[in-house]
């Protein structure tokens, strides 16, 4: 048996850059990873089964429709598992759960199939191979999927299939969702344009949190406008968080309605966190980490 963390994904940016004559759209997205997730547990058994549970589990598939069965079936055709997901992130709500949940429980897989060696070992540690040998597969799957494989930041391009491993520091942030779900494709068709700027060729390498925040400034997420349409309580979301004392930089991830807030402050942002929970006690609030997750991620 094997237990798994899916950490929450952010995109810190998230540049619509085109739209294939398929319908997929083009993207350019610097993204990074969250101390909060799902966890999943992953047990050799004779047939797929799924159990949901969680704070955040109502409304959440148990059969093949979930992300996270049909990825699993992907690795082999012999070994099957019983799976338990326990949901602690909101659906439909910009941070790769779904997404995150399809990652860990492939991870969780190839762990399973190692029967004893360690999956760093056999697999983590070279992940181009591991995307090139079912990435179309798992790009099928959703776009987030082989972003949240490694789940470690990277810059994402294509259609979520060109990925590259970038060093960010550590940020302390806070994220929030006011549990209203957002509709991915109403957010791409109520978008204006669809040929926007890419980031800079050349994203450069941070020092310190403060200077990554500084350099987002100048990024965008080309959905959060259309997303505040179809959700106006998104903007609310938004200005709340900008209200925070010590907040750098507030902005929605992926097409919504999770909002985060940057710090370079850790205690600023605990303080943010704890404050926003007790004042809005219907919304998703999480203070957290965000950075390099995969030695979290990795099957244990």
């Amino acid at each position: 048996m094997v237990n798994v963390f899916a950490p929450a994904k952010i995109n810190l940016t998230l540049h619509i850059t085109g739209q294939r004559d398929d319908g997929f759209h083009l993207l350019d997205s610097l993204v990074t990873f969250a101390t909060v997730g799902d966890k999943l547990h992953l047990e050799k058994a004779g047939v797929f089964s799924l159990i949901v549970e969680g704070p955040e589990a109502a409304g959440v598939p148990a059969d093949m429709d979930n992300l996270a069965l049909r990825a699993a079936a992907l690795v082999s055709a012999d070994l099957k598992a019983a799976i338990t997901l326990t949901k602690n992130l909101p659906t439909s709500s910009g941070i790769g759960g779904g997404s995150a949940d399809a990652a860990a429980a492939w991870r969780g897989m190839l762990g399973l199939e190692g029967n004893g060696e360690t999956f760093a070992d056999r697999h983590y540690a070279m992940p181009e191979i591991l995307l090139k040998t079912q990435l179309r597969a798992l790009t099928r799957l959703g776009a987030d999927v082989p972003m949240c494989i490694a789940s470690s930041p990277a810059r994402v391009r294509g259609i979520g299939d060109r990925l590259a491993l970038h060093p960010l520091p550590t940020l302390p942030a806070v994220l929030v969702n006011p549990r209203v779900p957002v509709s991915t494709p109403q957010v791409f068709k109520s978008m204006k344009t669809r040929e926007n700027l890419p980031m800079p060729e050349t994203i450069p390498a941070f020092e310190a949190a403060s200077d990554l925040i500084d350099w987002l400034q100048g990024q965008r997420n080309d959905l959060q406008v259309p997303a505040i349409a179809i959700v106006p309580e998104i903007s609310t979301v938004l200005d709340r968080l900008t209200a925070c004392a010590g907040a750098k930089l507030v902005r929605m991830s992926g097409s919504g309605a999770t909002c985060f807030a940057l710090f370079d402050d850790v205690e600023a942002a605990k303080a943010a966190a704890g404050a926003l929970y007790t004042e809005r006690p219907n919304w998703w609030v999480a203070g957290c980490m965000l950075g390099n997750m995969s030695g979290r991620a990795l099957p244990k």
